[in-house]
């Protein structure tokens, strides 16, 4: 009998195998996020449009400027964007840099007066002939041979007009969105960093040290932010030096130390208060009984899951940095001149109120820019919303 079961057993064909039902990977609360802020079009539109815009920010020496990205003159061929030639290289007496946008209509006017022969190139006597970039008009350049008097009105030439000096309005419009934009970054990762290591030790050690750091915080930020920066400007002169990228001057660098001076207070109060709440939770105290040390318990497991309202405050912050530059240079207590600057062409607007030009361009950069940063912190703000995504769900 036990051998017939056996036999016929073996006779059953073998039973499919099961499909085991495979789940998937579970998605990470940053890439929940992520997914989120990416849903809301407004903020993240803006988000590509200022990072491309900040992109090519980078390289408007190349767009915009008066030096001549390539001359071939005489067989040679010369780069003026990455060193300097005086005017007597290209056959100029003239003391200082070439007008590089004299030569190239010079090699125009030349190649058209000549007749082409072995000694007569495309472009010029012997292929000589200039390169300019797609704006040829420098951020510092007064054009003094404009007709009439600056500013002068929007043209061809000038898309945007001119400022009361006879400077490319379009141009210190370019190069001032960079310096805006760069001040206020640099103003936020420094501030950041100071502001959450002081939140950090205030919120985890927390006793005297809280006592004693929020009475420091205290007193210091009771400190008048203008009046500081009036006495530090009357002791300390700004000075502008020409031919040094706008990001190396002395000056930018100044101001962000003073604004950092004041500007590290408001994040510690949000890191401070997250610190105490998380470090009651059991993660923390599981950290504890595992012997990590209070950094890595800081920075390796508190912090991580305290960042939402650090994240959220980020793009406002930089709205504030680039008012607060905005206005300095409107008071005349921000970068020395001729750096490119949105206060100072505003307070031109200010003092030339029939100039239209002089008033729109710079208000209407502002506030597109500003309203941007806007839509992208709204965005964000909602993407790290706790209700939306949180930890213990």
């Amino acid at each position: 009998m036990a051998q017939d079961i056996v036999t016929n057993l073996e006779e059953l064909p073998p039973a499919p195998h099961a499909e085991i039902p495979t789940e998937r990977p579970p998605v990470s609360l940053f890439r929940k996020r992520l997914r989120r802020f990416r849903s809301i079009k407004r903020g993240y539109y803006s988000f590509l449009f200022m990072l491309v815009a900040y992109g090519i920010s980078f390289f408007l020496p190349a767009l915009v400027n008066n030096k001549a990205l390539i001359v071939r003159y005489n067989g040679d061929v010369y780069f003026p964007l990455f060193r300097y030639y005086p005017a007597s290289t290209f056959g100029q007496e003239a003391f200082g840099e070439p007008n590089y946008r004299d030569l190239a209509q010079m090699f125009r006017d030349l190649s058209r007066a000549e007749p082409r022969g072995q000694n007569s190139g495309p472009s010029g006597p012997k292929g000589n002939w200039v390169v300019m970039p797609l704006i040829p008009y420098s951020a510092t350049e007064s054009l003094l041979d404009l007709p009439g008097s600056p500013p002068h009105p929007p043209s061809r030439e000038h898309i945007f007009g001119t400022d009361d000096r006879g400077r490319d309005i379009f141009a210190r419009l370019a190069y001032g969105f960079n310096v805006s934009l760069t001040f206020a970054l640099f103003v936020l990762v420094i501030s950041y960093a100071v502001g959450i290591a002081v939140g950090a030790l205030l919120g985890y050690f927390g006793g005297k040290l809280d006592i004693l750091g929020q009475r420091v915080i205290e007193i210091w930020s009771s400190l008048p932010f203008l009046y500081t920066i009036i006495i530090i400007s009357s002791i300390v002169v700004p000075i502008y030096i020409p031919g040094r990228n706008l990001v190396l001057q002395p000056s930018f660098w100044l101001l962000i130390f003073i604004l950092t001076a004041f500007d590290w207070m408001g994040i510690t109060y949000y890191v401070r208060g997250e610190f105490y709440r998380e470090k009651a939770k059991d993660y923390v105290g599981a950290a504890i009984a595992m012997g990590a040390s209070d950094a890595a318990i800081m920075f390796k497991h508190i912090l991580p899951n305290s960042l939402t309202s650090v994240v959220s405050f980020a793009p406002f912050m930089i709205v504030g940095n680039i008012a607060a530059l905005v206005a300095l240079d409107f008071l005349g207590f921000g970068l020395p001149a001729p750096t490119p600057s949105w206060g100072e062409l505003i307070g031109q607007g200010t003092e030339n109120l029939t100039k239209w030009w002089l008033v729109f361009y710079p208000l209407g950069a502002m506030f597109l820019t500003l309203l941007l940063i806007v839509f992208i912190g709204e965005a964000v703000r909602e993407a790290f919303d706790p209700k939306e995504f949180s930890r213990l769900r």
